[in-house]
C-alpha cells in the first residue's frame, strides 16, 4: 500500500512538475541565509559553462537601446521593467541567469524571478566581465562549444 501512495504522488508530483510555486517576498526574507546569499549569485566561469550544458539562459536585463549598442550573442534581452510581461518566454526548466554592466538591475530581477517560482541566479560580476573575459582563445574556445551544444539539440 505504501508503494502505491508513494507512487501516486510521485505521478501528481510530475503532471504538476511545470507549475512554478511563487515566493511572498516575506517568505523569502524570512528564509534567507548563508546558502541562499552564495547560491544566488554565479560568476562568469560557472554561467559560461551551464550556457554550454544548455542547462542555463543568460537573460541581459538592460534597457533595449544597451542591448542594441553591445550585447553577449547568446544572450536574451529582457528589459527589467518587462520582466513582469514577458514571463512566459523563460523556460521553467533550466536556470535563469540575470546580468547587467555591474548587478543591480540583475539582482532586482533575480529577486522577482525567484518569487514567481524561477530557478534564478544573478550574475555577480557583470556583463562588462563577461566582456573581458570572452577575449582571445577563450571567445574562440566558448564559441565552439556554445554552437556544437545547439546543434546537438
Amino acid at each position: 500500500m505504501q508503494n502505491v501512495v508513494i507512487a501516486v504522488l510521485l505521478m501528481v508530483g510530475l503532471l504538476h512538475a511545470d507549475e512554478l510555486k511563487k515566493v511572498s517576498f516575506e517568505e523569502y526574507l524570512l528564509h534567507f541565509d548563508y546558502k541562499e546569499r552564495e547560491n544566488m549569485k554565479i560568476k562568469t566561469p560557472d554561467m559560461l559553462v551551464l550556457i554550454e550544458e544548455g542547462k542555463a539562459i543568460l537573460v541581459d536585463v538592460r534597457f533595449r537601446e544597451e542591448f542594441e549598442v553591445w550585447h553577449m550573442n547568446f544572450a536574451k534581452n529582457i528589459p527589467l521593467n518587462e520582466l513582469p510581461k514577458r514571463l512566459n518566454e523563460l523556460p521553467k526548466d533550466k536556470l535563469i541567469i540575470t546580468a547587467c554592466p555591474h548587478n543591480d538591475r540583475s539582482n532586482l530581477a533575480r529577486l522577482f524571478l525567484v518569487q514567481n517560482g524561477y530557478n534564478a541566479k544573478y550574475l555577480n560580476d557583470g556583463l562588462l566581465k563577461v566582456a573581458e573575459f570572452l577575449r582571445g582563445d577563450n571567445a574562440k574556445e566558448f564559441l565552439e562549444e556554445y554552437q556544437a551544444s545547439k546543434e546537438k539539440k
